[in-house]
C-alpha cells in the first residue's frame, strides 16, 4: 500500500469507481461474499477515500479500529440481541475497509512493502483474536458447560493454521509454476458455479455475520460450532492439497527424502 500523503486526488468518485473497475483481483476460488458483496463495498469505499486523498495505511488503521471494536463488545459485553447486531456491523465495516486499502493502493499506482506488512500484520492479529473473543465471551457469560469452551479453541487452532498456510504457500511455489498459472490462467467459466457458495463456512466476511445470532444462546452456539467444524474439515482437505502439492514441485529426485 502507498503510505503517505493526503491530498486530493485528481478526477471524481465515479472516474475512480470506474477506474477501479478495470482493475479488480481474479475472483477465482473466492467465497460468494467476498466475491458479490465486500469487494464491490470496498470497492466504493476506495474510490470515495482515494477522492478525499487518504492513503491505504490509514484505511488499513480505521479498518483496524473497528475490527478491534467488535472484537471488544464481543469479549467484554454480555450478549443481546442489538450486541450481536454490532459486533456483526464492526467486524464486517472492517473487513469492507480490509478489501478498501489494497484497492486504493492499485489507484494511487501500486503498494509498499510496509503497507503490505502492516496488513497482513493487522490481519494475523484479526485472525487470532476472534476466536478469542469468543472464548472470552462463553467463559463470562455461559454457555452452560463449560466443554463448549473446546470449540472457540479448536477453532483457533484451524483459523490460525488455515491463515498462515495460505500465506505460506505463494513463497513456496517456484517461479516457473507462479508463469505458467499466469500464462494459462484458469477463467471463471472453468469454475464449479456452486464453489464460491460452497466456500461460505470459510469466508470471514459470512463468518462476521453470524454474530447476528449472539444473542440467542444456543442457536448461535450449534452455529458456531457447525461453522467451526466446515472449516476443519476445509483445512484437512487444504492441508492434503498443498502437501501433494509441494512433494510434486520439488521432483523425483528429491520425493523419496
Amino acid at each position: 500500500m502507498a503510505a503517505t500523503g493526503a491530498e486530493r486526488a485528481p478526477g471524481g468518485f465515479r472516474t475512480h469507481l470506474a477506474a477501479l473497475g478495470q482493475a479488480q483481483k481474479p475472483s477465482l476460488n473466492t467465497a460468494a461474499y467476498s466475491r458479490l458483496v465486500n469487494r464491490p463495498a470496498g470497492r466504493v469505499v476506495a474510490a470515495a477515500a482515494h477522492t478525499l486523498g487518504a492513503t491505504p495505511n490509514q484505511v488499513t488503521a480505521l479498518s483496524a479500529t473497528l475490527s478491534a471494536a467488535g472484537l471488544l463488545v464481543l469479549a467484554l459485553v454480555e450478549p443481546h440481541w442489538w450486541t450481536g447486531v454490532l459486533v456483526a456491523v464492526l467486524l464486517a465495516a472492517g473487513y469492507v475497509l480490509d478489501s478498501s486499502d489494497g484497492q486504493l493502493a492499485r489507484l494511487r499506482g501500486g503498494g509498499t512493502r510496509s503497507g503490505e506488512w502492516l496488513d497482513h500484520t493487522i490481519d494475523c492479529f484479526k485472525t487470532a483474536s476472534l476466536h478469542l473473543a469468543v472464548l472470552v465471551s462463553w467463559y463470562r457469560f455461559g454457555p452452560a458447560t463449560d466443554g463448549w469452551l473446546l470449540v472457540p479453541l479448536g477453532f483457533e487452532v484451524v483459523a490460525v493454521v488455515t491463515y498462515f498456510g495460505l500465506i505460506l504457500m505463494p513463497t513456496l511455489r517456484r517461479p516457473a509454476v507462479v508463469e505458467l498459472v499466469e500464462t494459462r490462467p484458469t477463467t471463471s467459466a472453468d469454475e464449479n458455479p456452486l464453489r464460491k457458495w460452497a466456500l461460505l463456512p470459510m469466508d470471514y466476511g459470512a463468518q462476521c455475520w453470524m454474530f447476528v445470532l449472539l444473542g440467542f444462546g444456543v442457536l448461535f452456539q450449534w452455529t458456531y460450532a457447525l461453522v467451526f467444524v466446515c472449516n476443519a474439515a476445509a483445512l484437512a482437505i487444504a492441508l492434503r492439497k498443498w502437501w501433494h502439492e509441494l512433494r510434486a514441485l520439488d521432483g523425483p529426485s528429491q520425493v523419496s527424502r
